[in-house]
């Protein structure tokens, strides 16, 4: 399903290979079916309601959620956007009808800036909320449905618009690398684990096979320069969303999914 409407880089050689290609076919899949629930569970990601609960002492569905991906993160990095993010499904989508790649470099700061600015607006409201706190999973759905009124679906279609306008105008995913409120969440997580030397998910490269054909990077649904990390052993940054994309269309075998502790940048 998620194949009729996202542009597949797989050519005939990766289908033939297997198991790279069943793993895109899963990702696909499951990206499919978190876009598919989106209208029950948007408000778990709402930037908004957590807030408005903060302002209540209760801890409600978004705050669980950004927690969890911030733990998450500090083994998995920001696997959650290739994999189960519904907004990741959508920008993909979208990627069909504009696929050229978007500026980066600083922009990718600006979500940053966001994310700092309303965190911190969160933080100020638990401190000055009232009443004794709760936790409250649920809180402002209609037993656990997000959107269940009209006036419910003009916020969906406004969040719709919010990842399609920037896709049109910039390019793929642009709105994962310059507003998204969850990335951060587990860029953090993930510094966090290597600070702290955990083990974590990564893509790793053999710097020494690599042929430069450039199909990686044709391939990285969030445009960067794969080549160039893959010089570098793995690809380490904070936009790489461990899709697996690149590991599929290297018919060199150069890229792979790797845990455990990084190693050294060469």
């Amino acid at each position: 399903m998620y194949d009729a409407v996202m542009h597949s880089t797989l050519g005939t050689k990766d289908r033939a290979r297997g198991n790279p290609v069943n793993l895109q076919r899963f990702r696909r899949f499951t990206l499919t079916i978190s876009l598919l629930a989106f209208p029950v569970t948007i408000w778990y990601f709402s930037p908004y309601l957590i807030i408005m609960a903060a302002m209540r002492h209760i801890i409600n569905g978004s705050f669980i959620v950004f927690t969890l991906m911030f733990l998450l993160g500090i083994f998995f990095g920001r696997l959650w956007c290739g994999y189960l993010c519904p907004t990741g499904g959508m920008s993909e989508c979208f990627a069909r009808f504009s696929p050229r790649e978007p500026g980066q470099g600083r922009r990718n700061c600006i979500k940053y800036v966001i994310w700092s600015v309303w965190l911190s607006g969160v933080v100020v409201c638990h401190v000055f909320g009232k009443g004794n706190y709760t936790i409250q999973p649920f809180f402002m759905t209609d037993h656990g449905i997000s959107v269940s009124n009209i006036y419910s679906f003009i916020i969906y279609y406004g969040v719709v618009l919010l990842f399609l306008i920037p896709a049109l105008v910039h390019g793929k995913r642009a709105t994962c690398h310059y507003i998204c409120w969850m990335a951060p969440f587990m860029v953090t997580g993930c510094r966090l684990g290597r600070l702290l030397h955990v083990p974590q998910l990564r893509i790793r490269a053999k710097k020494e096979a690599c042929v430069s054909c450039g199909k990686c990077r044709k391939a990285c649904p969030m445009s960067l320069d794969v080549p160039a990390f893959a010089k570098q052993g793995e690809i380490r940054s904070a936009e790489c969303i461990l899709c697996g994309e690149c590991a599929s269309a290297c018919s060199a075998g150069v890229l792979g999914y790797e845990f455990g502790s990084a190693g050294k940048r060469g």
